[in-house]
């Protein structure tokens, strides 16, 4: 092991948030991204935990808002990808267009640096949202442990049997397994892992879909009812509906990670170009993913729908099938981890790298040889801060295990603020819309009920959620 700091040692980031293009270490950043790799990412940041818990939510709704509100919210998904897109690159009268390789980078190149503290606090708390999330899901349906131990037991000792397993020694598994990842040095490395999660993320998808679809032929009628599951008291109704919109808006959220996507995509054809035709044929591809797995979901179960389509429900023939597709989300959602948390690295390293430019701990890299083994490069900020955050998001999972509840809340927090304020107003600014003309009254038009629809889902997603912790 080596690290001499002339020769050996390694800056994590020289790029700064506008700079007109990526610098490593080894010199220029080659992008190699394709529309294919962008569509990787893209489904396995859209493509989430969020899945199981849509037939649960479709429940709540009912047969015609609850598909109503899926292909709304995938509407708009398009719609605010289509306006960040064009944000990766603003007008620089000197150097020309510069890149802004992420979320916040792009609100400070358009709406200035107050605007970029405030979007960077709701930015990182959704990163690490994520984190908590795909940890929680991942306890729940690990392969190999509680999710694979409960369908094996009801298959061994019947459907009424006690099969009752914790999940806390899972979630520290699935910290551990993260903790190796997250030294993948950044975005631009980690393309394979999309790759594979996105498989992942179809198979588990699928199967949930023909597993739904044989139980409804099974039982040769369709459940559910056009009001939803019945609730003894109108507020509970609300608050469960509230929940449900909350669970639809996570499972839709992807757009804080769309400029890194974007800035790993090669160029010619302009990298917006590219990132608009990945976005649209991602979510189009996952909405008609979700509206078939959800209607067959809910058609299947009625109002016993269960809050995870894979581990909560009462068919669990064929188990191998049902193990299968547990083991696909565990593997889907390591990939996914990764994609939301290496943007939340790169930032808080580069931050603390421009802070200290010349401390041996932070800029230091050390090269590790082992037998049989690639070299390894080992920066001990890199180490340490990145084991902390995997260690503290494990440590929430832990506190609060409730997947519909956490998701609703993460879903509702970060809808408006992420995916319909900041967005719009970049647009609106990068095309000098005028107040109070046509297009700027339909933009604050949308932007207002979007704003109803979130305070309504938070509300009734953090009264889930303490309901919840206090039972």
């Amino acid at each position: 092991m080596s690290g001499k700091e002339d020769e050996q040692a390694i800056p994590l980031l020289l790029d700064t948030p506008s700079s007109s293009s990526s610098v490593q270490p080894n010199g220029p950043l080659i992008r190699t991204g394709t529309v294919w790799t962008a569509i990787a990412h893209v489904i396995t940041g859209v493509i989430g935990s969020g899945v199981l818990s849509l037939a649960w939510s479709v429940a709540q709704l009912g047969w015609i808002a609850g598909p109503l509100c899926i292909m709304v919210f995938g509407v708009i998904a398009v719609v605010v990808s289509y306006l960040l897109c064009d944000c990766y690159r603003s007008p620089d009268p000197q150097f020309g267009p510069a890149r802004n390789p992420s979320y916040t980078a792009a609100v400070k190149s358009y709406l200035g640096e107050k605007s970029m503290w405030v979007c960077g606090a709701f930015v990182q708390e959704s990163y690490y949202g994520y984190g908590i999330a795909y940890t929680i899901t991942a306890a729940i349906s690990m392969s190999c442990c509680r999710a694979i131990q409960k369908s094996d037991c009801y298959h061994k000792e019947g459907h009424n049997a006690p099969c009752d397993y914790g999940g806390s020694l899972y979630m520290l598994l699935f910290g551990a397994v993260q903790v190796f990842l997250s030294q993948i040095r950044d975005f631009h490395n980690m393309a394979w892992l999309s790759i594979i999660a996105a498989i992942m993320s179809f198979s588990y998808s699928s199967i949930g879909l023909g597993l739904g679809l044989a139980k409804t032929i099974g039982d040769g009628k369709i459940k559910g009812d056009i009001y939803g599951v019945s609730k003894t008291t109108v507020v509970e109704k609300v608050w469960v509906v509230a929940q449900a919109i909350g669970d639809i808006a996570f499972a839709f959220t992807y757009n804080i990670i769309l400029l890194e996507i974007e800035d790993t995509l090669k160029s010619p054809p302009p990298e917006n170009q590219t990132m608009k035709k990945a976005s649209a044929a991602a979510i189009l591809l996952t909405t008609t993913l979700y509206l078939c797995c959800v209607c067959f979901g809910y058609a299947a179960f009625g109002d016993q729908t269960p809050g995870n389509l894979l581990t909560g429900f009462g068919f669990y023939e064929p188990y191998w099938l049902v193990d299968f597709a547990n083991a696909c989300v565990v593997l889907h959602l390591i990939g996914g981890y990764q994609v939301y948390s290496q943007p939340l690295f790169a930032e808080a390293e580069r931050w603390i790298t421009k802070k200290l430019p010349d401390n041996e701990f932070v800029n230091n890299v050390y090269t590790i040889k082992l037998p049989m083994l690639p070299v390894f490069k080992l920066n001990l900020l890199r180490l340490c801060f990145r084991t902390t955050y995997v260690a503290s998001t494990t440590g929430i999972a832990l506190l609060f295990p409730y997947f519909n509840d956490v998701l609703g809340v993460l879903g509702a927090l970060n809808f408006w603020p992420l995916a319909i304020y900041f967005p719009v107003d970049m647009y609106l600014r990068q095309r000098n819309i005028r107040a109070w003309t046509r297009m700027w009254v339909v933009f604050q038009a949308f932007r207002a009920v979007c704003l109803v629809v979130t305070i309504v889902a938070f509300v009734g997603s953090m009264e889930g959620l303490i309901t919840s912790k206090l039972s």
